[in-house]
């Protein structure tokens, strides 16, 4: 991919970064609020609490004495707790050595172990916090669906039914039984790819048989950053009509083609707006999750499908809320563990670790999805963020944490001079890890 071809203009370029500095902003914001507020309450004294690096912006002193400023360069934070020599929370050995006992409690290399152990892992918690909270007031604000499957709303797309309204509960769709959307997908499995198929419903407490179209039609409901669908134009609403001249009324055939499709080029024909539009575009090799915690390669395009109706939704209850965020977090570390130890093995591509360019993208492209997307998305990076910071490098926050067990098992820090050489190391491998990312974000489709 080149890096030109991640903004097709300067406008894109600033909405682009706008988005992403806006995501990164929030998620450092909370990981080092975190560091704070738990580090306050333990009875270690901020100095700084910095959303930047760089020359300062903006800065006020509250009556704690923490100086809060924003900083010009947004690719990060920190919190500089009394008696660090710098950003990174180094011992100043030699402040801390004129330091009267009372105040050296109040430091970071003062303070009992427990205390500087829970204030380093605050960080990383308060990402999954963030990540837990944000799933599950999307799962609020969008409800739950009813069941048996329930239309809320029709989608716009060129065959739907004038037989079938909002309201109208699918209780079989050619004979076979819908009584919740599980049962709904595995007909939808069985299902002969047909624009038309016999529904039987209930509306308004009567059962009737009507005319409907096929449940899951190609139906462009969501677009992933840096694919084929969203290089060649497709966007969310897009309704794919025919490929290669051929009619797919089903999803389910249209991935059928792309996933034997080698990756030549496909013919689209796409409905939007009412307009007929014509694509084309190339499936692109991507390795994807599987559930056991392994990954499979296929071709892809990109885009998400839907029903050809929004389903009928209900508040959730509060054992629904607090599970979801939680379990949602819990699926995406999971995952991205899964993923870095096959990228290791070389079972799957080295591709799939992406750095700042590429993250710019995926954070442009949620953004133009809507805002449910892009704080999806935000949860997501900081379940990664989170989960990032707990590897046991130094520089990180897990390094520390190490450095912490270390202390507790032999009853002494680590010396000055191993931190440094330690520091020096971790600081190599982050960056080592970083240029890696980044070369594949220019080099990687």
């Amino acid at each position: 991919m080149e890096i030109l071809g991640l903004v097709p203009s300067f406008g894109n370029l600033l909405y682009t970064l706008g988005a992403f500095v806006l995501a990164l902003s929030i998620i450092v914001a909370v990981h080092e609020y975190g560091h704070y507020i738990v580090g306050r309450w333990c009875g270690i004294r901020a100095e700084v609490f910095s959303l930047g690096f760089g020359p300062v912006l903006f800065s006020r002193e509250d009556h704690w004495g923490t100086k809060w400023q924003i900083a010009a360069l947004p690719f990060g934070g920190y919190v500089k707790f009394l008696g660090d020599a710098n950003a990174a929370s180094d011992r100043a050995s030699a402040t801390l050595a004129d330091m009267d006992a009372e105040t050296r409690r109040h430091t970071m290399h003062g303070a009992p172990l427990w205390a500087r152990a829970a204030t380093v892992a605050a960080g990383p918690v308060f990402n999954f916090i963030l990540s837990c909270i944000v799933f599950s007031m999307v799962l609020l604000f969008q409800g739950k669906a009813i069941e048996p499957p329930t239309i809320g709303q029709l989608q716009t797309v060129p065959v739907a039914s004038a037989e079938l309204y909002a309201g109208d509960q699918i209780v079989a769709i050619e004979g076979m039984a819908t009584p919740d959307y599980a049962a709904l997908y595995d007909v939808i499995e069985k299902l002969p790819v047909s624009q038309q198929l016999a529904y039987d419903i209930r509306r308004a407490g009567r059962d009737m048989q009507v005319s409907g179209p096929y449940p899951f039609p190609p139906l462009v409901t969501g677009l992933q950053a840096g694919s084929a669908a969203m290089d060649a134009g497709l966007k969310v609403g897009d309704v794919i009509v025919t490929l290669d001249g051929e009619p797919v009324p089903a999803f389910k055939q249209l991935q059928q083609i792309v996933t034997q499709s080698d990756g030549r080029e496909l013919q689209l024909g796409v409905w939007r707006d009412g307009k007929m539009v014509d694509f084309t575009l190339a499936p692109r090799r991507v390795d994807l999750p599987l559930p056991d915690g392994g990954f499979e390669t296929r071709w892809l395009i990109g885009m998400t499908g839907g029903l050809f109706f929004e389903p009928r939704t209900e508040t959730p209850g509060i054992g629904s809320l607090l599970s979801y965020g939680p379990e949602q977090a819990l699926m995406i570390a999971r995952s991205s563990i899964s993923g870095l130890y096959h990228m290791i093995t070389g079972s799957i591509s080295s591709c799939n670790l992406r750095g700042p360019l590429g993250i710019a993208e995926t954070s442009g492209a949620a953004a133009s999805q809507g805002w449910i997307s892009f704080i999806w998305f935000i949860a997501v990076l900081s379940t990664a963020v989170g989960l990032l910071n707990l590897f046991p490098i130094p520089v990180l926050d897990g390094g520390h944490l190490v450095f912490h067990v270390y202390e507790a098992l032999t009853g002494r820090p680590p010396s000055d001079r191993a931190l440094r050489v330690l520091m020096g190391i971790g600081f190599f491998l982050l960056m080592a890890l970083m240029l890696f990312a980044l070369t594949n974000d220019v080099r990687c489709p």
